[in-house]
């Protein structure tokens, strides 16, 4: 699985709703039903941001392409900004099936996960430290059938 990375500024360069506005512009294209669906959760996501809860843990975006990873820096980072890599994709995360999954501190979890219910089909709350699954890869690894060789057939000359 290829796996890329950004590492978008937030506070104090600029505020949690302004971080994730340039995430959902990293990962949507203009007029998508993903970008609308990313903006109707900001609230949400931007209380996460301001947690810091991307700091040491990714918002993880996966489904047809490859798996992507964004970070935010804080504090002098964010300040200095030589960490950062907001630079455009050159493939669009949130085309096709997708999934997002939001890192968030145990205490959080249960009603971040009852609001991005609410608001969003893609996207999910897991706690911070934890691995994030290919839930797609898996059900298509467990779905497909064994492989069975007939040894007559393929001895025969």
């Amino acid at each position: 699985m290829t796996v890329v990375s950004r590492r978008v500024l937030a506070t104090p360069a600029r505020s949690a709703s302004a971080a994730w506005n340039v995430i959902v512009e990293l990962v949507t294209k203009p007029g998508s039903a993903a970008r609308q669906e990313l903006l109707d959760i900001g609230g949400v996501a931007s209380c996460l941001i301001a947690d810091e809860s991307l700091k040491a843990d990714p918002c993880v975006v996966f489904g047809s392409g490859p798996r992507l990873r964004v970070y935010c820096l804080y504090d002098e980072d964010a300040i200095v900004g030589e960490k950062a890599s907001e630079a455009a994709l050159t493939f669009t995360p949130t085309e096709g099936e997708w999934h997002m999954s939001l890192p968030c501190s145990a205490e959080d979890l249960a009603w971040v996960e009852q609001s991005l219910k609410k608001r969003s089909t893609h996207v999910t709350a897991r706690e911070a430290g934890t691995a994030v699954g290919d839930e797609a890869t898996s059900a298509d690894a467990s779905a497909a059938p064994a492989a069975v060789i007939d040894r007559e057939a393929f001895l025969r000359s």
